[in-house]
């Protein structure tokens, strides 16, 4: 049961993020309500994870918990870099706070952390995504027919995923080369959300594939 109440945990983060990277079409006032929620969410994904968080420096670190851990830290410094910016630009939900200036340096950091937590978001869930094939693979009968149709299908979300990563210009985000994000506002927000979804689904291929990867080069070390 613990398993499933941090999946949902996960997949709200997970929706809310996607929701949170189209700021301006979908509002301020509302981005900011969502940045909020956000917060509670990750305080929360971390008391369900706190037994991890005690163990991490105890035990045998392996190459893919090495990763998994730095991913971690990476992730929560990008949160925690979107929240601090984010309180500094409020002007909806938080606009009460007794705060002036610093709105200059707060806008480039709140873009910054905005979309490298999203691409770590995305390797972060790729590393995990081992117990989301378990959970579906206890549901559906799998058969090989199945299973590369399933993989199939991840490889064609990544392919695009990786078309819209270009197309939305998030490599000038993330390297700081632009520093304001440009929406088409005569665009319907599904379509995207949709280019979004799929560049997570890229990273969290990305992620999965090369936590295997890493897991099997260990696994012909331990041999030898």
């Amino acid at each position: 049961m613990k398993k499933y109440r941090k999946l949902i945990v996960d997949a709200a983060m997970s929706a809310l993020l996607l929701l949170l990277m189209a700021y301006e079409l979908i509002g301020a006032a509302v981005h900011e309500w969502l940045g909020i929620a956000m917060f509670i969410l990750v305080i929360l994904h971390h008391v369900l994870n706190r037994r991890w968080s005690g163990n991490v420096l105890k035990g045998k670190n392996s190459p893919v918990r090495v990763l998994q851990t730095v991913l971690v830290v990476l992730v929560l410094f990008s949160m925690l870099g979107s929240m601090v910016s984010g309180i500094i630009l409020s002007r909806h939900a938080l606009a009460f706070l007794p705060i002036h200036g610093g709105t200059g340096w707060a806008r480039t950091v709140h873009l910054l952390c905005g979309y490298w937590g999203f691409v770590l978001m995305g390797l972060h869930l790729g590393l995990h995504w081992s117990v989301v094939i378990g959970i579906a693979g206890k549901s559906f009968k799998a058969t090989q027919v199945r299973t590369w149709g399933v993989r199939a299908i991840g490889l064609l979300i990544a392919t695009y995923g990786g078309y819209a990563f270009v197309k939305r210009d998030l490599p000038n985000y993330i390297l700081l080369r632009n520093h304001f994000a440009f929406f088409d506002f005569s665009e319907p927000v599904a379509l995207f959300l949709l280019d979004y979804l799929a560049i997570m689904g890229l990273f969290i291929w990305v992620g999965h594939y090369l936590s295997r990867l890493i897991r099997k080069i260990n696994a012909r070390r331990n041999v030898r």
